[in-house]
């Protein structure tokens, strides 16, 4: 039996604050957690289970969207049809990315923004993301395009802020010729 994540909206001030550090090891209920996240982030990408469950779909979620002040992040990435790759990044922290900018041409979406903004949110178009895994063990990840922004996105949540923050007010959309659109 599956069961939907209770993801906080907007309206909650706890997304604005900053997590915490998390130390190791992990107990129980974190680790419970993150594979509930893994496996919700994956039935919201196939539209047979988004509908069954009645989830939107969405590829990336922080813990402080969960209401949980702690510095984990979870993305589940379709890089082919039906193929996930998961990414565990606990303390994440972006140590390098692109001088080249891009947004996502169709604006960007959050599981805690229950409704369309529009503008286009400059990312790094590729960024490098130092962390640890669920035992403790450090890595690193390189990536690009869909996958930059959300890391991107969901590191923001980390630190209390929303993608709508990052869309200039005076210039919300960009063209071709300003920014690479994806």
């Amino acid at each position: 039996m599956f069961k939907k994540l209770n993801i906080i909206d907007d309206s909650h001030k706890v997304l604005r604050e900053i997590s915490k550090e998390v130390t190791f090891p992990l107990d129980k209920e974190t680790k419970d957690i993150i594979e509930h996240i893994i496996k919700h982030l994956t039935y919201s990408q196939i539209e047979e289970y988004s509908e069954k469950y009645d989830i939107r779909p969405g590829m990336g979620l922080s813990f402080v969207q969960l209401g949980i002040l702690k510095r984990i992040i979870v993305i589940v990435d379709e890089y082919e049809e039906g193929k996930f790759d998961n990414y565990v990044v606990i303390n994440p922290v972006i140590v390098s990315n692109s001088k080249e900018m891009i947004a996502a041409d169709a604006g960007e979406g959050c599981l805690s923004v229950n409704r369309e903004i529009d503008g286009h949110v400059p990312r790094y178009a590729r960024v490098t993301v130092e962390g640890y895994d669920m035992d403790g063990n450090k890595i690193r990840v390189r990536a690009r395009e869909e996958l930059s922004i959300a890391f991107q996105h969901e590191i923001d949540h980390l630190n209390g802020i929303l993608f709508y923050d990052r869309i200039n007010k005076d210039k919300p959309f960009y063209t071709e010729d300003e920014m690479r659109l994806i």
